[in-house]
């Protein structure tokens, strides 16, 4: 991870898992398209944690990108846009959790400085962020699977639980995709 002292914030942290990823992800046959499986469980994940939004995310060399998506509009409806899928690789906190190999919750996101500077809080209005890591049998990190909030939230030790049993879970159901 490196530091920009003229921007006071952590920058994307370095992603040196990004070419065995990659690997697996081609091998796995996901993580480049809209996948209805993924769709269904952001919306459950959504339900779950009381969240407006969730994702399962993969993340590649220079992007981020929802294979499964829920968000309000969703709820009324209304189809996921190609454009709301896909997001550059240093806005938001899943590209951390990728490389840390662990879940992350922050209940104010504007509370940490190391991640207050980040673009997606004033381009969407994110107050609040829980996800945690896709990691399967080979070790590889696929990705995430993350919650937003536009309202600070108070995840807690039960929140972190929840997202750890859920990423574990989808895990599971994509190694049995492959068998």
């Amino acid at each position: 991870m490196t530091y920009d002292p003229t921007i006071h914030t952590l920058v994307t942290p370095l992603d040196r898992g990004a070419p065995q990823r990659m690997r697996r992800l081609r091998e796995l046959g996901i993580g480049d398209r809209p996948d209805p499986e993924f769709d269904e469980f952001a919306h459950e994940l959504a339900r779950i944690t009381g969240a407006p939004y969730a994702m399962v995310n993969f993340i590649s060399e220079n992007r981020q990108y929802f294979a499964g998506l829920y968000s309000p509009s969703m709820e009324r409806g209304e189809p996921a846009d190609e454009s709301e899928r896909v997001m550059d690789k240093d806005h938001g906190w899943c590209p951390h959790v990728v490389v840390r190999r662990l879940a992350l919750v922050l209940d104010d996101v504007c509370a940490y400085p190391r991640f207050a500077g980040n673009p997606v809080i004033d381009k969407i209005g994110i107050r609040a962020y829980l996800g945690a890591p896709l990691i399967d049998h080979t070790g590889a990190t696929l990705g995430t699977i993350c919650v937003i909030d536009t309202q600070q939230r108070e995840w807690g030790r039960d929140g972190l639980r929840i997202i750890k049993g859920i990423a574990a879970d989808l895990v599971a159901r994509i190694g049995q995709r492959v068998r």
